[in-house]
């Protein structure tokens, strides 16, 4: 035990470069689509660690869009945006937010591992606890003007809109404010909807919110309290799971289990179906396991912590539950191992040109378990008939240097409802605005709105 710590310790000396020597076999192609490759698990005595330093963007560069796109900065200077939110009158909101004080999560070796990993790929600075409001008064794709809409929040993600009822999903409770139209801030504390899962063991932090097209219900994910129950499944109560919350009554229910952790929630504009964005499993190798987008099903489970992907059974749980496992169902899409998928947004049907003016538009931060490294990245899923249909694209890459490094790192993804894609970079402190190429517009007019669907 002395020598594998003492092992450790070098290696993170040396950088905190792969922790051992295993790589990849696959493509990440291999492990996309709706049928991913899923090989034999490849555990190592030390996981493989290998993370993007986070060094932010220089001077005057900017992510790569695909052809027949362009990007530009809507907002620059911030700090840690992770999440977005666009209010009815076009104000953008932007919860500048990290993971809050979770001592118990970074116990041990492992623990402190991972802590040394998040410090190099950015995620170990303070959160802002705050939510900005970001205004683009003059309708040429960039804010003008900013302020602090609330402040003094506890590691704010989600938000939502409901008439008057703002929601704010901070990670350990979900609160309502009252908003008016145009108002630049919100004073007070806010009164709470329903407790969420915290506390001192908190693994994995963020919980989104998303209201149902009539606004009577909330959905909520909470994700798992572990990679895959070591910190036994008395520490999952809740947890791993998509919530629905009656904000009227103040009461919950799971609403979809197994989800290790989902993220981005958003409703398929055909079917009208609930999504997400789902991180998987870590530390049985390179190739496995893939994160995934799917339609959630109301009490379906999906797996975690002891199978994946259907009945792949996942043997480092004990005690497994063959019962639970039968009745596991295999997720829609695959989007590559380790890519770290967040964001999630349906396109908007006349804001970007083909082909991506039909689909899902997927935020992923990108890989530290894995080498080569994957993710970082903006990828596009073509949709038919409400359904993927096809290869995933990339919509904005050149997160990574020719070094490794990382100048940004995309999280959350939302249409600004003006013909534009807004994503949030934590690493690049911006918000980059993707839009159709110059004479290659699908606006009828400059700045003139899309419908929202309902």
């Amino acid at each position: 035990m002395q020598r594998t710590k003492l092992a450790l310790l070098i290696v993170l000396a040396s950088g905190l470069a792969a922790c051992s020597g295993e790589t990849a076999r696959l493509q990440v192609a291999d492990g996309s689509g709706p049928a991913p490759t899923l090989p034999k698990p490849n555990k190592t005595l030390i996981p493989t660690v290998n993370v993007a330093p986070a060094i932010g963007w220089p001077q005057g560069a900017k992510p790569v869009a695909a052809p027949g796109t362009q990007v530009a900065a809507f907002a620059d200077r911030l700090d840690h945006p992770r999440w977005l939110y666009v209010l009815p009158n076009g104000d953008v909101l932007v919860a500048e937010t990290n993971a809050p004080p979770k001592p118990d999560d970074g116990k041990g070796i492992r623990g402190w591992v991972m802590g040394m990993a998040m410090k190099k790929a950015g995620a170990g600075v303070p959160s802002p606890n705050r939510i900005t409001l970001l205004r683009d008064q003059n309708h040429d794709g960039v804010a003008e003007t900013r302020s602090t809409f609330i402040e003094n929040l506890n590691s704010p993600f989600g938000m939502t809109l409901v008439g008057n009822d703002l929601y704010v999903a901070d990670t350990d409770k979900l609160l309502r404010f009252h908003y008016e139209s145009g108002a630049t801030s919100i004073k007070g504390p806010g009164s709470k909807v329903v407790d969420l899962p915290g506390g001192t063991l908190n693994h994995h932090w963020t919980k989104n919110v998303i209201a149902s097209q009539d606004g009577k219900k909330l959905y909520v994910t909470v994700g798992s309290n572990s990679n895959v129950g070591e910190n036994g499944m008395d520490q999952e109560k809740g947890r791993a799971a998509i919530w629905e919350v009656d904000p009227a009554k103040g009461t919950q229910r799971i609403f979809a289990s197994g989800l290790r952790n989902p993220n981005g929630m958003a409703w398929e504009p055909h079917t009208g179906q609930l999504w997400t964005a789902v991180n998987e499993r870590d530390e049985i190798g390179s190739d496995l396991v893939p994160d995934y987008i799917t339609s959630v099903k109301d009490g379906a489970f999906y797996g975690w912590p002891y199978s994946y992907y259907g009945h792949h059974i996942d043997n480092r749980v004990e005690p497994q539950n063959p019962a639970l496992i039968a009745l596991a169902i295999a997720p829609d899409y695959a989007v590559g191992p380790h890519t770290a998928s967040l964001g999630l947004a349906f396109a908007e049907d006349r804001a970007l040109p083909a082909p991506f003016n039909q689909g899902a538009i997927i935020g992923q931060h990108g890989s530290w378990n894995r080498k080569p490294r994957s993710g970082y990245k903006v990828l596009f899923v073509p949709f038919s008939d409400g359904k993927p249909s096809g290869a995933p694209i990339d919509l904005l890459s050149g997160f990574l240097d020719a070094e490794g490094n990382a100048m940004g790192r995309p999280v959350g993804v939302v249409n600004d409802h003006k013909g534009g894609v807004l994503v949030a970079d934590d690493v690049g402190n911006t918000i980059w605005r993707i839009t159709a190429a110059k004479g290659n517009s699908a606006l009828s007019a400059q700045g003139q709105p899309i419908p929202q669907r309902q």
